[in-house]
């Protein structure tokens, strides 16, 4: 859950935080207070003192049991705050959907459920710390109690070495002792919330990266002749995604990957960056394993457009340069190619105009458009492109179209097609069905054979 990753960077951090700050200050303070005070107990009577190290460890036993059941509350409550984040992010993510399907009531229900929920379960934390304080307290009125009659027993033996004085004195003393005990006993709660966060954030800052350069990783800063996939297998647990998958792409050839939904093309193009890496088989550039150049370098040489066009809460600017050292000029230019400078300029600010969250403030078109002006912006020889059509109307697929085509001039482009009508002058069609690859060739090649690239045509055609 993305909630749960934000509660951990955020809540979980702060927590941290407060623990170790509420808790450094009592433990350097309070435990020089303790000693100094029993120094000078031990010099009044040192065997009633003993007789008071005798019921201290009880008393922290029955704190310290406190305490451990309170790691657990504490881990529970911060993975409640989690949940309730990503359900308000799903809300918020989904005010136009949840509006048109009247679902208002449903949502409010749902959210009020997850909130009561983590407000019961912080109560119940909230109950394990209260709890602390006035145990701790209790314990030291029984300890003092304790004393008081051990105490008395001591003055009224002939052969002790306390008198009456002497004892009212060291009570004073011994209940300037509970002050810091009951600060350390509530730190030792801060602690254990601090513990539960930490193991938390450390959970993320632990977890293995599946996907590293190798120690002697190649450095590739230039892409020469072509791209080779080669018996490549991918699988989702046990289940088979990609079964045995080949072809190459020459240097400025376009790739088609077509086929119905769910066949593994997305997953296949996810492979190229290495956002995944293939079970078997092998990914080759100009000869070289994928997994045996820096990722870096791989990255550098592809320029990604997704099907979801991925925009941030900052200016048209940015949002294009991406934090590339670029100037503006460079900035319209790669708008021209992306057919993006003519709604560009009408807006508020121009490229300083803010877009809003996920660029909200665009249309679909407008967004596809900005995404392709990134890819022009980085100037990669390799383009990956998932494309993204379908869901706009007809001018601003036109615009969106003629602006990939001019970002694919001159450079090796892989592309997954949904409106097969645009991918006819591919070099090459690979026609994925299941994970399997089932035809590859040109259109007209496929167009011939009556198989399965026929009859998607043929659907597209008709519908």
């Amino acid at each position: 859950r993305k909630g749960d990753l934000i509660s951990r960077f955020m809540t979980d951090v702060v927590t941290i935080q407060d623990s170790i700050i509420r808790s450094l200050q009592v433990i350097l303070r309070e435990p020089i207070a303790i000693i100094l005070n029993f120094t000078v107990l031990f010099m009044i009577s040192s065997e009633l003192t003993f007789f008071a190290l005798i019921l201290i460890p009880v008393s922290g036993l029955l704190i310290t049991t406190i305490v451990k059941r309170l790691k657990k509350h504490a881990t529970a409550a911060q993975e409640s705050l989690g949940v309730l984040v990503s359900s308000i992010d799903e809300g918020l993510g989904g005010v136009k959907i949840i509006k048109s399907f009247n679902a208002e009531q449903y949502m409010q229900e749902k959210f009020n459920g997850i909130n009561m929920w983590t407000s019961k379960i912080h109560r119940r934390l909230s109950r394990r710390v209260l709890l602390a304080s006035p145990v701790s307290e209790m314990l030291g009125i029984i300890t003092v109690a304790c004393l008081l009659f051990y105490g008395g027993t001591l003055i009224l033996d002939e052969g002790a070495d306390l008198d009456g004085s002497e004892f009212i004195v060291y009570i004073i003393l011994f209940s300037q002792i509970i002050p810091p005990a009951k600060a350390i006993s509530e730190a030792f709660g801060n602690i254990s919330q601090g513990i539960s966060a930490g193991e938390r954030v450390y959970e993320l800052l632990d977890a293995p990266e599946n996907i590293t350069d190798k120690s002697d990783a190649l450095s590739k800063s230039s892409f020469e002749a072509e791209i080779e996939v080669k018996n490549v297998s991918f699988y989702y647990d046990k289940k088979a995604i990609l079964k045995n998958i080949d072809f190459k792409v020459g240097k400025g050839q376009t790739v088609a990957l077509v086929g119905p939904s769910g066949g593994g093309k997305s997953t296949l193009l996810d492979l190229f960056p290495r956002f995944m890496d293939p079970k078997s088989g092998k990914i080759l550039i100009d000869g070289v394993d994928l997994k045996d150049i820096r990722m870096s370098d791989i990255r550098s040489l592809m320029g990604i457009v997704n099907q979801e066009a991925i925009l941030f809460n900052d200016t048209i600017f940015n949002n294009i340069a991406f934090g590339r050292p670029v100037t503006e000029e460079e900035v319209i230019a790669a708008a021209k190619i992306a057919n993006a400078h003519e709604f560009i300029i009408n807006t508020e600010e121009a490229y300083h105009t803010n877009i809003g969250d996920r660029g909200m403030k665009l249309s679909g078109g407008q967004k596809q458009r900005l995404c392709i002006a990134r890819a022009v912006i980085a100037n990669p020889p390799i383009l990956l492109l998932d494309e993204a059509t379908s869901a706009l109307d007809t001018k601003s697929e036109k615009l969106v179209q003629e602006a990939l085509k001019k970002l694919m001039k001159n450079r090796t482009s892989i592309v997954i097609a949904h409106r097969l009508s645009t991918i006819q002058e591919a070099d090459k069609i690979v026609v994925i069905d299941a994970g399997v690859i089932v035809e590859e060739g040109q259109h007209q090649e496929l167009m011939n054979k009556d198989g399965l690239y026929r009859k998607l045509v043929g659907m597209q055609t008709f519908a």
